[in-house]
């Protein structure tokens, strides 16, 4: 009968090796050498052993192969690392992701795999027997400063997940067998291999990566934390920009004002601008941090101190603008036609200009960013200006909506203020970086 499995396990069951032409007694110090020798290089190490049986048992149990075998030898396993696995694992580094192996395997197979992939510089491994002998609070202290654990059995694994979810952390865990099932269904997010996953791991998981390529993970946290920033953008221009023409209106009835802009006229706003550039921050590219962020808290709003100041200062600068343009007008002698037009320009122009500070949320200026990174907004931008033409110049929009045409003096004017509200969103990224709204860890 013929036995493989953990050298360690197969040594303690051997009493003889075999030799070149004979057994002879094992030399047990000589094969652990020889087993740490072939794990250092990364290598899974498998033992081989025998044992010679009655010629007339026809059956087999575990009480017949577990003492008294021949070790015939070790062998390694080489599994190379990708290249792509070393580029993503210094990614969720950077991004404030902890990798954490668990493995079955040999503790120094362990070590050696983590330190060629970077995940740690360090021996220090925590095996499936030492788990079993902490506590809770033990195992709590030890986890968090521990990246590799060998020797696992599905309950350690189900164990250390549990332990790091006690803690506060949000853990993705990824497998491919079915002793990996408990772990994958317990974690946050289980992580399945699409190729050589078994079907219970698939059920059990939350996502199926179809290629096994640790780095399509990463991939999907950078577009996770992409499409988490544009919903944020997008909300963050809606509502100051929302708010803005509201105040206006309010303004205008609380002072017994005449209105700046009519309801028919702030319908068309909200059809021409919402449709066009909020959509265009829903296809906005990752900002260049991205992946350079520390993870957000779960419980963080997506209404925080930063939405709300940002929504106060926009409000009131659009309320400051549109007015002192409305009353420019009227005090020049204007028609209230051709000031509501004014008003209604300027309305919108401070909204295109306040979409490109949104694109960009956590840093002053649109730098680094290409002119294919820019298309959408611009796309959008030009858009609106084209339905901003019709509805100053054709005459059926000036009969429906009450508007007039505009001079070239206008216009100047009105992307004069607008610029100018441009200017001071900037200017106030770079004085109250606090109102930034970076993610906390």
């Amino acid at each position: 009968a013929y036995l493989k499995g953990a050298p360690e396990k197969v040594l303690t069951m051997a009493t003889r090796q075999r030799g070149v032409s004979a057994d002879e007694p094992i030399n047990e110090v000589y094969w652990r050498s020889q087993m740490l020798t072939i794990a250092g290089r990364a290598e899974r190490v498998i033992a081989l052993a025998v044992k010679r049986l009655p010629d007339h048992q026809r059956s087999l149990n575990a009480d017949d192969v577990s003492a008294d075998l021949t070790l015939l030898g070790l062998f390694g396993i080489a599994d190379p690392i990708r290249k792509e696995a070393v580029e993503a694992v210094a990614r969720c580094q950077s991004a404030g992701i902890q990798i954490k192996m668990i493995t079955g395997d040999h503790a120094a197979t362990a070590c050696a795999v983590a330190r060629e992939l970077a995940i740690t510089d360090s021996d220090k491994v925590l095996t499936g027997a030492q788990v079993e002998e902490l506590d809770d609070e033990d195992l709590s202290q030890r986890i968090s400063g521990t990246a590799v654990f060998a020797r696992t059995s599905p309950g350690h694994k189900l164990r250390l997940v549990q332990s790091l979810q006690d803690q506060g952390f949000i853990v993705a865990m990824t497998g491919d067998g079915v002793n990996d099932a408990p772990a994958l269904k317990r974690a946050d997010v289980g992580v399945a291999m699409g190729c050589k996953g078994t079907e219970v791991a698939k059920e059990a998981s939350e996502v199926v990566i179809t290629d096994d390529n640790f780095a399509t993970i990463v991939a999907a946290v950078e577009q996770g934390r992409t499409v988490y920033d544009n919903i944020r953008k997008a909300i963050v221009w809606i509502l100051p920009t929302s708010f803005g023409e509201a105040f206006v209106i309010i303004v205008a009835v609380l002072f017994g004002l005449a209105l700046p802009i009519t309801a028919l006229q702030i319908l068309w706003i909200n059809m021409v601008t919402t449709v066009t550039l909020a959509l265009a921050l829903a296809f906005e590219s990752p900002e260049r941090d991205v992946m350079n962020r520390l993870p957000r808290r779960s419980n963080e709003p997506m209404l925080s101190r930063f939405v709300v100041w940002r929504t106060v200062m926009v409000s009131i600068l659009f309320v400051i603008g549109t007015f002192a343009l409305f009353r420019w007008q009227l005090d020049a002698g204007a028609t209230l036609e051709l000031a509501r037009t004014v008003a209604v320009n300027t309305i919108v122009m401070c909204e295109i200009f306040y979409l490109y500070n949104v694109r960009r949320m956590g840093r002053a200026g649109s730098g680094g960013s290409s002119l294919f990174d820019l298309r959408p907004a611009l796309m959008a931008s030009a858009l609106v200006l084209l339905f901003q033409a019709a509805f100053t110049y054709l005459p059926s929009m000036q009969l429906v909506f009450g508007t007039a045409p505009l001079s070239l003096r206008h216009w100047l004017v009105i992307t004069a203020v607008a610029f100018g509200v441009y200017l001071i969103v900037e200017l106030e990224k770079r004085l109250l970086p606090a109102t930034r709204p970076l993610p906390s860890a």
